[in-house]
């Protein structure tokens, strides 16, 4: 039907409102999208507030107070919800609210402050709740359509829409790390988004939106977004651990101000654990000598391909291993660059 032709039929009718069917005819391909999208998507989007122990100025009894809110959404059928860390950091009480306005208790499952990222459990079999299909973030492309659901501002569930803007940011993680490989969009994310999913045109997962750029604290066309396939490593290991499970070479590192005060690029190895694989494979500490002067000791400047010019790049590149693999870890020692084949163990 022709919009002429409705207000036409409007005006000899005294129709006021427009038929679902008169709204898909009016609509265009993308807004109908649009729609199809947020309407498939929006039951497994959650409301989560977060509540935390204060003083009562008064009585200066301890009471639960609400600190904060943000959003999250199911991950699949048997109760795990994705948030941010920074939404539930430091939370006494957390709260699920579903799009069926019903509240439910949540536990902390697992915490990832490195990559601001949360897993929360309710009662899965009682909520019949609706996981969000997954897609592909290796497979964006700047310029794709991309629409954020959350709840700004502690509103409904509300729908913005954008594109990609960038892909490889870096953003700083609550804990001080940097995040990698975070995807750039210019659909707003205000405060109250935060944890809410990214989503394709298909209504596939592709990133989790984190936070905004802007002095104002409101959107401002700059959001990032945490990429999905970074979510889908990370997800099993806190339900399986409550942590990320990072290997280790069995050293003991010098802090970064102390590599930067005496101008050194890389990691200076400050002791090798007695009986670790970095002591097997002849890795070397600092040394201290008669003068009592510190006499350096190897600097690590690369796991396998991965540069290592600090100790939060040493952390990311241990990520991509698991307990029992052999990587190469090069140095630098007496100014010559040396490779040792070390066995990665897990955390004591």
């Amino acid at each position: 039907m022709k919009l002429w032709r409705w207000f036409l039929l409007s005006f000899l009718t005294g129709a006021s409102t427009l038929s679902a069917a008169t709204v898909q005819a009016f609509s265009t391909d993308d807004e109908q999208n649009s729609m199809e999208v947020f309407e498939s998507s929006r039951p497994s989007v959650v409301f989560v507030t977060n509540q935390q122990l204060a003083r009562d100025p008064y009585s200066f009894d301890l009471v639960t107070v609400p600190r904060g809110s943000g959003t999250g959404f199911v991950w699949d059928e048997k109760g795990y919800i994705v948030t941010n860390y920074h939404v539930v950091e430091g939370a006494r009480k957390i709260t699920i609210t579903l799009q069926d306005q019903s509240n439910w208790p949540a536990e902390v499952v697992g915490l990832a402050p490195e990559r601001d990222i949360a897993v929360l459990k309710i009662d899965g079999q009682k909520a019949k709740l609706k996981a969000l299909p997954l897609g592909d973030s290796g497979n964006l492309r700047v310029g794709r359509k991309v629409l954020a659901i959350g709840n700004p501002f502690g509103l409904d569930a509300t729908l913005t829409t954008g594109v990609v803007s960038a892909l490889g940011r870096e953003i700083e993680s609550p804990n001080q790390r940097k995040i990698t490989n975070v995807i750039q969009t210019d659909a707003a994310i205000n405060p109250g988004n935060s944890g809410g999913p990214l989503l394709n045109s298909e209504g596939r997962l592709i990133g989790v939106n984190t936070m905004i750029y802007s002095p104002s604290g409101a959107s401002a066309g700059i959001g990032f977004a945490i990429p999905v396939n970074t979510v889908k490593e990370v997800v099993p290991e806190l339900i399986t651990h409550g942590r990320i499970v990072r290997p280790v070479l069995g050293i003991a590192v010098a802090p970064d101000q102390w590599a930067q005060q005496v101008g050194i690029q890389g990691v200076p190895i400050l002791r090798v654990e007695p009986n670790s694989p970095a002591a097997e494979a002849g890795l070397q500490g600092a040394k201290r000598n008669n003068w009592g002067q510190i006499s350096l000791g190897d600097v690590i400047v690369a796991i396998e391909d991965y540069p290592v010019a600090n100790d939060d790049q040493l952390l990311s590149a241990l990520e991509h291993y698991k307990p029992g693999d052999k990587v190469n870890v090069s140095v630098m020692r007496d100014s010559k660059l040396l490779t040792r084949k070390v066995r990665l163990i897990a955390p004591q």
